[in-house]
């Protein structure tokens, strides 16, 4: 339902910045560093949005590949292991604790060695 919905707003302003567009075909001026030169409002405006999405998309794939990194390092266990001699005990309160080498032990066996340990 997610992906249906921002296809609808895709389109949705996909339209309106057509319509935009389209009423605005009169030619204007625009100044670039080293001239001058006219192009129809349209074309200047077309431009505009198709470099913002770009630009938003390189965003978007910048963070997607930092959080794919994160779950690569969290999936490995490396980024709580130098986490307790970093930070104060006054600071961790023994919540960031380990209790044992979970990664290759089953949730069931996790519950049991809990049960165990509170005991």
């Amino acid at each position: 339902m997610k992906g249906q919905s921002g296809l609808i707003f895709g389109l949705l302003a996909a339209i309106i910045i057509a319509v935009f567009a389209v009423i605005n075909v009169d030619g204007v001026r625009v100044n670039y560093l080293f001239g001058t030169a006219e192009w129809p409002l349209i074309l200047v405006i077309l431009g505009s949005v198709f470099m913002g999405a770009i630009i938003a998309g390189a965003l978007g794939m910048v963070r997607i590949y930092r959080l794919q990194a994160e779950l690569r390092r969290l999936r490995a266990g490396t980024t709580n292991a130098g986490l307790n001699e970093t930070l104060p005990e006054e600071q961790t309160d023994g919540a960031l604790e380990v209790k044992g080498n979970f990664k290759d032990e089953s949730p069931k066996t996790r519950a049991q060695y809990r049960k165990e340990t509170n005991q």
